[in-house]
């Protein structure tokens, strides 16, 4: 994939279908450590533990529009390739993380891509979870939460395209200010 946010937005689909209720995306960058790491974890109804080897494996997959499964073995492999490593932990009926980090300056890695559109794309999925995304850059720490949204606005509904421009434009500009001050 040409972007990292890809992989978030193809491995928070699993989660949505996992049937999640809160799905937390973080990206944590640090320049003088130069890495870059991006965790995603939910509460859904996991992975029995003899199926992530499985579930690793290119040619395996659930769905039944197509016949293999290369999301997670795309970003491992991703991951690997940037001198980074992988990891999936999951539980039966409690929840699944993914993390994947990265050697941040090296000359293969994926850019992270336009992680706004990739957040609107995942909340325009479905109203039957929340989101939490952090984004950390050298320690400066941005964070959205679903749940706060709907709590100052009154509502559960927030797919409505005046917030949803409204959220891809904080992301957006939060982003671009961590990024200033580093």
């Amino acid at each position: 994939m040409k972007e990292l946010s890809l992989h978030i937005l193809d491995i928070t689909t699993n989660s949505i279908n996992a049937g999640s209720t809160l799905i937390k995306i973080e990206i944590i960058e640090d320049i003088d450590e130069d890495s870059l790491k991006i965790i995603i974890s939910d509460n859904g109804s996991g992975i029995k533990t003899e199926k992530i080897n499985e579930i690793l494996d290119p040619f395996y997959t659930t769905r039944k529009v197509r016949n293999v499964g290369l999301g997670l073995p795309f970003l491992k492999l991703a991951a690997e390739r940037c001198d980074g490593e992988f990891d999936i932990q999951s539980k039966e009926n409690v929840g699944t993380v993914v993390s994947a980090s990265f050697k941040r300056s090296h000359i293969d890695r994926a850019p992270i891509g336009k992680i706004e559109e990739t957040i609107l794309t995942i909340l325009n999925f479905s109203e039957n979870f929340d989101l939490i995304y952090i984004h950390e850059l050298n320690n400066n720490k941005f964070v959205l939460d679903t749940r706060e949204i709907k709590e100052v606005l009154d509502t559960h509904y927030i797919k409505d395209p005046k917030i949803l421009i409204w959220i891809r434009e904080y992301i957006k500009e939060n982003i671009e200010e961590l990024s200033i001050y580093n």
